[in-house]
């Protein structure tokens, strides 16, 4: 029952592979349970496809994958990411409104007099620059270092070395109580929708609490928020609800009205939709891509999978061990991967030879 869901392409490439072998060695059957249709087309015979507690397609995974008859199967076959190869023209003009110089993040991990000596580079030497309107992706696998680039740009982590400018200032070396004006310019949408929000709080209470303790009045924050709810495509009924009331994709969609109640210059999304359905996230994937067009943020976005950086990210930072391997435009990176640590990663995306049906 979704045992690869929200796993790196490189590990869950790793538990399919050994699912199959499994089944070959003890000649049993298999029931695997998935919303995403890259996985069936990598490791189905047959497919039954379920809506509201009703099958409404089953057959030959090669046939359903490719002549899906009913509606719903259509969706979830259109909502799959796929490497999106096609040029994207450069907006090099757009101010820089972030730029990261030879930025170090070292642990010490353990206790003891012996692993003192010891040093883990979460990251090591990394410099990129984002612009406003556009999205940078980092990309790589549990233990790249790239969440905690995140927290260290979001000063969640110091840094150990290394700057981070943001409107002319180096964050970097500012204290907690010197960054703490500036900390609404840059907001986190955070990966897991159920536990990044309060499940004693009102909708209200969460989207207004922050704004209203850096100076605007309740009418104006209300106001704001219910403004806000409207535009990640909730009703206003949404505003006086808690989050439990509501479902993964609309509690991630409460999470973003947050992170711009406080009109953000920067977001960082650390793995936005890796916890959702393949149909929520291409849904969120077009809510950022249409808030950032209406609002001209600059967006870091944070994921293990190539397919979706490709979907929404003008440009990409591949980390491996807290270094960047590799950047370039995405169809650059899928058309011609020169590191091997990324055409591994692009390997082991699931259902990578299939094609949808148009």
């Amino acid at each position: 029952d979704e045992p690869t869901t929200a796993l790196d392409v490189t590990t869950q490439a790793q538990i399919l592979a050994l699912i199959r072998r499994l089944q070959r060695e003890k000649n049993m059957s298999v029931m695997f349970i998935t919303h995403d249709f890259g996985v069936v087309a990598e490791i189905a015979d047959r497919v039954i496809v379920m809506e509201k507690g009703a099958m409404v397609e089953q057959g030959v995974a090669s046939d359903v994958l490719g002549n899906p008859s009913h509606p719903y199967t259509r969706r979830l076959i259109a909502a799959v990411p796929h490497m999106i190869e096609n040029e994207t023209k450069s907006r090099g003009d757009a101010p820089v409104v972030l730029e990261v110089q030879k930025l170090d993040k070292t642990y010490r991990p353990g206790i003891g007099f012996f692993s003192r000596s010891r040093i883990v580079h979460a990251v090591k030497q990394v410099s990129f620059e984002v612009r406003q309107g556009r999205t940078l992706g980092i990309v790589g696998e549990s233990g790249s270092g790239k969440s905690s680039l995140g927290r260290v740009l979001l000063k969640l982590l110091d840094s150990d070395g290394g700057s981070i400018l943001f409107d002319g200032k180096d964050i970097a070396a500012l204290s907690a109580s010197e960054f703490r004006p500036m900390r609404p310019h840059i907001q986190m949408i955070f990966q897991d929708p159920f536990a990044s929000l309060n499940p004693r709080q009102t909708i209200a209470k969460i989207l207004t609490v922050g704004p209203m303790a850096h100076g605007l009045s309740a009418r104006e924050a209300r106001a704001k928020a219910l403004k806000l709810l409207r535009l990640v495509g909730l009703d206003e009924g949404a505003y006086d609800r808690f989050p439990h009331e509501f479902s993964g994709g609309q509690r991630q969609r409460i999470g973003i009205a947050r992170a711009l109640m406080m009109d953000p210059k920067v977001l960082v999304a650390d793995e936005a939709v890796s916890a959702l359905d393949v149909s929520i996230q291409a849904q969120i994937l077009d809510l950022l891509a249409n808030i950032q067009e209406e609002m001209k943020i600059a967006m870091i976005f944070i994921t293990h999978d190539l397919r979706v950086a490709s979907r929404i990210c003008d440009e990409i930072l591949v980390m491996n061990r807290g270094e960047v391997v590799e950047s370039g435009p995405p169809w650059q990176i899928f058309r011609s991967p020169r590191h091997a640590y990324t055409q591994q990663l692009i390997s082991a995306i699931p259902g990578k030879e299939w094609v949808p049906a148009a």
